[in-house]
């Protein structure tokens, strides 16, 4: 078991847990602070960040990085990453037993870290994290806390890329992220 955090990534770089590993072309680890105090974890890669190995770089990561800017953060001030490390097939959901293979990594992640506040981007991440029967369309942007940490759901970046009429509840929930940000950990702004 990795203690460490370069130990936890050269061993999930090396797994091979599940079918994902067969089809990917790189395990995407994240991105960003690993002593962040905010954590944005999201499903899976897509098709750009199974080709650089970095989480996030494509448009939906473009999109984040802009949604982050409407809160006065970037990627110096959050780490990014995913419920799964490889890439689902053609972007699927990722299933079940993929889930399970990967969460330990991410609890490890996690576990070293040491966020204050969770941001689920998208469902499948809110499902896993939050609760098992979330709906975003009804729960985006409510803050639940687990262990003391602080964690809300907000859409896929590329679920808004998809249904941009979605734009203003997210912006609503970005502002409600930033309060939450200020109220628990406000040496982030400091």
């Amino acid at each position: 078991m990795a203690d460490t955090w370069e130990a936890l990534r050269q061993e999930c770089l090396q797994c091979r847990g599940c079918s994902l590993a067969e089809t990917r072309k790189h395990v995407v680890f994240g991105d960003g602070n690993s002593a962040a105090k905010i954590m944005l974890i999201g499903e899976g890669p897509g098709a750009t960040e199974d080709e650089q190995g970095l989480a996030f770089v494509g448009k939906a990561g473009k999109l984040l990085d802009d949604m982050l800017e409407i809160i006065h953060l970037d990627r110096t001030q959050v780490y990014i990453t995913n419920i799964v490390k490889c890439r689902p097939p053609e972007n699927r959901d990722p299933l079940n037993v993929e889930q399970e293979a990967c969460i330990g990594f991410l609890r490890r992640q996690t576990a070293i870290i040491r966020p204050r506040i969770i941001v689920c981007l998208g469902r499948i991440a809110a499902m896993q994290l939050i609760k098992s029967d979330f709906k975003i369309t009804r729960e985006h942007g409510q803050w639940f806390e687990k262990a003391g940490v602080r964690m809300t759901a907000i859409y896929h970046p590329a679920a808004l890329l998809r249904n941009p009429e979605r734009r203003p509840d997210t912006f609503d929930d970005l502002k409600g992220i930033e309060a939450e940000i200020r109220r628990v950990c406000p040496e982030v702004y400091s």
